[in-house]
């Protein structure tokens, strides 16, 4: 509908989704990066215990390069990563390491692993991983509805809460964590609904919807997608 709208004052072309073409339509085999990383990337050592977990029993953790859990938490959500039956993998960027709980990592080793960094298009399309737990930054949405992952959503600012929204109720791909009355997610809600996706019925749906996401998004930059067509449109006006 805003396409639409905009279209009726601007000569206007959709493209995308713009992610690196290695991990949707496979037309670019080096397009495999956004050619910016902010942070130094634990990689090969997060895809080495991916490829030892069980396909689907993984879920991964990020929020991204910039937004901040505060000290409760994220003790909230480490304890409810512990009681979740599933495996994790955590990114904890290095500004934000010293909230981890004390003695949470050892407690969890068996189960979980936690990293400063990682190329999360790599993690998020390997067959171990079954939930990505987001902050809901458009470029996580983004990639997580590109490649077919049910979304946890825990939205802190700006058009976070808006593409939860779209995660749960439009493209109905995940559930938006509820809060407290103090804002908080608590360690029983994430343990909940970290269930939910990975097991529930309601999961089962979501997993049928995001690979149908997938298919979409492939299609739309595929040879003859909209995208594609789009983007020679928009040349060919260009060139004239």
């Amino acid at each position: 509908l805003v396409v639409d709208w905009l279209a009726k004052f601007w000569p206007l072309r959709t493209v995308g989704p713009t992610i690196p073409s290695k991990y949707l339509d496979e037309r670019l085999e080096d397009d495999k990066e956004y050619g910016v990383n902010l942070f130094k990337s634990d990689n090969d050592a997060c895809i080495k215990w991916l490829n030892e977990r069980p396909k689907g029993s993984v879920a991964y953790v990020s929020f991204g390069s910039a937004a901040k859990l505060d000290d409760e938490q994220m003790e909230e959500l480490a304890w409810g990563l512990r009681r979740s039956k599933s495996n994790f993998l955590w990114v904890v960027r290095a500004s934000e390491a010293a909230k981890v709980p004390k003695g949470f990592i050892e407690e969890t080793s068996e189960k979980g692993l936690v990293v400063s960094w990682c190329s999360q298009m790599e993690v998020l399309v390997h067959e171990a991983v079954g939930c990505f737990v987001t902050h809901c930054g458009w470029n996580s949405t983004l990639e997580a509805l590109s490649l077919g992952v049910p979304m946890l959503a825990m939205p802190q600012w700006t058009d976070q809460r808006t593409n939860a929204k779209f995660i749960m109720d439009v493209w109905k791909i995940g559930i938006t964590a509820p809060s407290d009355e103090k804002g908080k997610v608590r360690q029983e809600v994430v343990e909940h609904c970290i269930s939910e996706i990975m097991e529930g019925e309601r999961g089962k749906e979501m997993k049928i919807n995001a690979l149908k996401w997938k298919k979409l998004a492939r299609k739309a930059v595929d040879e003859g997608g909209s995208s594609d067509k789009n983007i020679d449109e928009f040349i060919s006006k260009l060139v004239q």
